[in-house]
């Protein structure tokens, strides 16, 4: 009998959940190496399980994509959380939005290779579980956004919506710039510059 996907009501026996986490490592070096559109075939032996192994758990190529930028965002997330009691809250937020533009990037990514097996892009991330690690990402950078704000670090004027929006822009600076970081790193102290307090 196949073993249940998480999020389908049961839990994964021990075992299966370690094929599960196996095969989700192995997909993140995968796809980072390889870009999303890389093969479940090359996922597997990474993973060093059966081909057979990924489709128990991943019936499809875009369950298993999706299931790796859900990871992304949720390990985001747990990071925006951590670093919400820093004693330096400005330095956690322009730290942390860094990281959140290098993520963002890869959404595209990755919504570029759904789209290329036939997926309706925002149809899928308006079920499952994206918007809820999306839901999650938000509230935590919101309370990192606050606490910079109260610290003096960030202008008033800006919420977490009009943060988004500039995070977009930031994320096709950093896909545009991926193969010179400190060229990256500039661009985005220049975006990042625009959200500091006015003289």
């Amino acid at each position: 009998m196949s073993e249940p996907r998480a999020g389908e009501g049961r839990p994964l026996r021990a075992d299966a959940r370690r094929n599960r986490e196996r095969i989700l490592a192995a997909a993140e070096a995968v796809f980072d190496a390889k870009g999303p559109e890389a093969s479940t075939e090359a996922v597997a032996g990474e993973a060093g399980v059966a081909v057979g192994t990924v489709f128990r758990h991943f019936p499809t190529k875009p369950d298993l994509v999706e299931a790796v930028f859900i990871g992304r965002l949720r390990r985001l997330a747990e990071r925006a959380r951590e670093l919400a009691d820093s004693p330096d809250p400005g330095g956690a937020f322009f730290g942390f939005l860094e990281t959140w533009a290098e993520l963002a990037a890869t959404k595209h990514a990755f919504a570029d290779a759904l789209a290329a097996t036939g997926v309706d892009v925002a149809a899928r991330a308006a079920g499952g579980d994206y918007p809820v690690a999306r839901a999650e990402l938000t509230a935590a950078v919101g309370r990192l956004l606050a606490r910079a704000q109260d610290g003096g670090a960030v202008r008033r004027d800006v919420g977490v919506e009009e943060l988004n929006a500039i995070l977009i822009g930031a994320a096709r600076t950093a896909e545009q710039l991926r193969s010179d970081r400190a060229l990256r790193g500039r661009a985005l102290g220049v975006v990042f510059d625009g959200l500091r307090p006015r003289p």
